[in-house]
């Protein structure tokens, strides 16, 4: 009986980590880039293909102007993957939550209602699906380099910047900490995954002020947020470079707390905790995080009323003015 409850209980989980969001963040972005890399710069673009005319959120060029043309290069701004073809057209594809991309033989069928495009090459397609029957994935076509600003968020990108420039770009308003580090408008590429992997590295509260940090947590949350974007960096290229990326997820087995509700903390052994707003779900270790205190009560509701956005679309909406 005991066994039928545990595997019962894991399969609760299981089914729950699939309705959560999963938004591919920057690791993730990252391991697609090195995956296209060798697969499609330099190859010509042969053919457009779009199952869903909501895709496209850009009006001029039209699609049918890239294609013939060759990628030049690929880049990302925040957690949107760039391409640069050689006539100086830019496409930008946004995945949001559920968007993922596939590699697939060249002209391989749009098959089921979750597949929205392909994009044809001599070598093969890339294919876009979105799971569930929302479509938040976007494509925008823009001319120049210069337009390419109406999708920057504007957040900094944690590799080129030092500890002070960290500091006043999450002080400039008093946040908690989880909100400051998945706003991208200050930083780039972070989201609901890895700011519980740096919090929990850092050993600081996710509902941590940033007004009130000390300077020796400064320190902790900067190298925390470079070392372990670094370790996943690291991991998911290494992983990408051997073949594509087919299973992106937000929920990894080796993460420290991120989807692990219950399961004992890797540094200490307490339970991870959590806390569920709206679309938002923040995990935790009680005893390295909060001082052994569980985050939730009337005044953290408030809290987070007034401080996380009910949504990750009004997150992700959020423009550097």
């Amino acid at each position: 009986m005991a066994g039928l409850v545990s595997a019962l209980l894991s399969l609760n989980r299981a089914l729950e980590i699939l309705t959560l969001t999963s938004m591919p963040e920057l690791p993730d972005i990252s391991a697609y880039l090195t995956a296209l890399q060798p697969r499609i710069v330099g190859q010509r673009l042969e053919s457009v293909r779009l199952a869903s005319p909501f895709l496209l959120r850009t009006a001029t060029p039209s699609l049918q102007a890239i294609e013939g043309h060759t990628i030049q290069s690929l880049g990302r701004i925040g957690k949107r993957i760039v391409m640069e073809f050689d006539h100086g057209l830019w496409l930008v594809l946004h995945l949001m939550i559920a968007g993922r991309l596939h590699w697939r033989s060249a002209g391989a069928k749009l098959a089921g209602r979750n597949s929205l495009a392909a994009f044809d090459f001599p070598n093969g397609s890339l294919v876009l699906t979105e799971a569930g029957s929302k479509r938040r994935a976007s494509l925008h076509l823009f001319s120049n380099r210069h337009d390419l600003a109406a999708v920057d968020p504007g957040g900094l990108d944690v590799f080129e910047i030092g500890i002070d420039e960290f500091k006043a770009a999450l002080k400039a308003e008093n946040r908690t900490l989880k909100r400051a580090l998945t706003d991208p408008r200050i930083l780039s590429g972070i989201g609901n995954a890895y700011s519980d992997e740096i919090l929990h590295a850092a050993q600081l509260s996710p509902i941590q002020l940033t007004h009130k940090l000390s300077a020796d947590e400064w320190e902790r949350l900067f190298a925390a947020t470079q070392q372990t974007l670094q370790l996943w960096l690291d991991r998911l290229n290494a992983e990408a470079a051997a073949s594509f990326p087919e299973k992106v997820t937000a929920f990894r087995k080796d993460m420290a707390v991120h989807g692990r509700f219950g399961e004992p903390c890797p540094r200490c052994g307490s339970p991870i905790q959590r806390i569920r707003y709206a679309d938002n779900e923040t995990n935790y270790c009680p005893q390295c995080q909060t001082g052994g205190r569980l985050l939730a009560d009337r005044s953290l509701s408030r809290l987070l009323g007034k401080d996380w956005p009910r949504t990750l679309d009004e997150l992700e909406a959020l423009r550097r003015r």
